[in-house]
């Protein structure tokens, strides 16, 4: 059976169900609900990040669409021949990812962009079904330590044995991964310096040198 997201109505959060119900009464032409991994389940590159945001994945029902996050990460994957046609911020923009698929830890917006730890460890099981879907899965990068500690958990990986740093690779042995660690692509960030549009652009660069190595 192949994967499928978390219905419209999930009920498995109590207070993301509350958030999203007041999301549906102030913004009715959002999306408003668990959003869907965008694309391709044959992948060998699933790129997961923290959760989707109120007026960018909340709203147009794909991952990193309509905000700052999405602003970076799609152009430099277009770049680098992981991406095709053009990112206008929208789901039917035509936009298409190649070899690369992209889902985040919690598929429900939470308030204030902060998950619990329960809320991370509840959505972990469509994770973990989502990677046991993905039959050609080469490499996962981690925007960010709570991506990171949710695929290592789902996996049933100790954290304290793989740290989490922006650059750092990880070999994932029991299930010929590897896991390559991001700062996320996050407004803050940028603004902050903590990540340059160089600095991620590298990070893509060494998943085309990492892909390039194990399909040899």
């Amino acid at each position: 059976m192949s994967f499928e997201c978390p219905g419209r109505d999930c009920p498995n959060c109590p207070r993301l169900v509350e958030f999203r119900e007041q999301n549906r009464l102030k913004f009715p032409t959002y999306f408003n609900g668990p959003v869907p991994s965008f694309g391709p389940i044959e992948a060998e590159v699933l790129i997961v990040g923290l959760a989707p945001g109120l007026n960018g994945a909340n709203q147009t029902a794909r991952p990193f669409t309509n905000d700052y996050a999405g602003d970076v990460l799609y152009p430099i994957l277009k770049k680098h021949g992981l991406a095709k046609g053009d990112y206008q911020k929208r789901k039917d923009d035509g936009f298409e990812l190649i070899n690369v698929r992209v889902t985040n830890s919690v598929r429900c917006v939470p308030p204030e962009n902060k998950p619990t730890g329960d809320e991370i460890k509840t959505c972990g099981h469509f994770l973990i079904d989502e990677l046991n879907d993905m039959k050609k899965l080469k490499i996962i990068l981690s925007l960010g330590g709570i991506s990171h500690n949710a695929v290592l958990s789902v996996l049933g990986y100790k954290k304290s044995a793989f740290k989490f740093q922006h650059g750092a690779l990880h070999c994932l042995d029991k299930h010929n991964l590897l896991l390559l660690d991001s700062y996320h692509t996050s407004r803050y960030n940028i603004n902050t310096g903590v990540l340059t549009y160089e600095m991620f652009d590298n990070i893509i660069l060494k998943i085309k040198e990492l892909l390039n190595k194990v399909n040899k």
